[in-house]
């Protein structure tokens, strides 16, 4: 539902995942009847938290206080990279940044506090991505559409980490049409 959500095809869910097309088509049915939503489309703009999740609740199981919408920083800037291993090796050894952790053809390093995040796609473009880090991922969303941001989908969960921290995030384009996303963590259980 996640990588469905986050605009991945069947063809893209069945591998990351390593189960037939006809498995992630079953199951994706099932959540969209399960939601009562009509299509695809419908479960890209769906904002439902799954319960269990950290973003939904806090340490004590309680449900999450909004806090006041404001962006608090450039959490993350993505770069297309043609190689993720040299790119790796590149960023890593040569610049010296500390890698955070890579997932298949996706690399993430710190620089001091921000994310680089290096994806390897066949053609390289000089667009990058700016994400902007916001404490309430969901507040974030509604306060923005209701100052006229068109997000391509609902806040989603993009990774669950070993520790239970939860990354999500939502997209949208600025005035020019370049791409932006809010990103959030939420801490959770493992």
């Amino acid at each position: 539902m996640h990588a469905v959500r986050h605009g991945l095809t069947n063809r893209m869910i069945a591998r990351l995942q390593g189960i037939s097309l006809d498995a992630v088509k079953t199951h994706a049915e099932h959540a969209i009847a399960k939601l009562q939503l009509e299509n695809r489309a419908a479960l890209r703009s769906w904002r439902g938290v799954p319960r269990q999740s950290a973003l939904k609740q806090t340490s004590n199981g309680s449900t999450t206080v909004n806090s006041p919408f404001r962006i608090e920083a450039i959490g993350q800037v993505s770069r297309a990279v043609k190689d993720i291993e040299q790119a790796q090796a590149w960023y890593g050894r040569t610049l010296g940044l500390r890698h955070l952790f890579t997932f298949g053809k996706l690399a993430f390093f710190d620089c001091g506090g921000s994310r680089l995040y290096l994806q390897e796609q066949p053609e390289v473009g000089p667009e990058s991505i700016l994400y902007l880090r916001v404490a309430d991922i969901q507040d974030a969303y509604t306060e923005l559409s209701s100052r006229g941001v068109d997000f391509t989908g609902a806040p989603h969960m993009i990774h669950k980490h070993s520790d239970g921290t939860e990354e999500w995030m939502a997209f949208f384009k600025d005035p020019e049409g370049r791409p932006l996303a809010l990103m959030s963590q939420a801490r959770g259980s493992a």
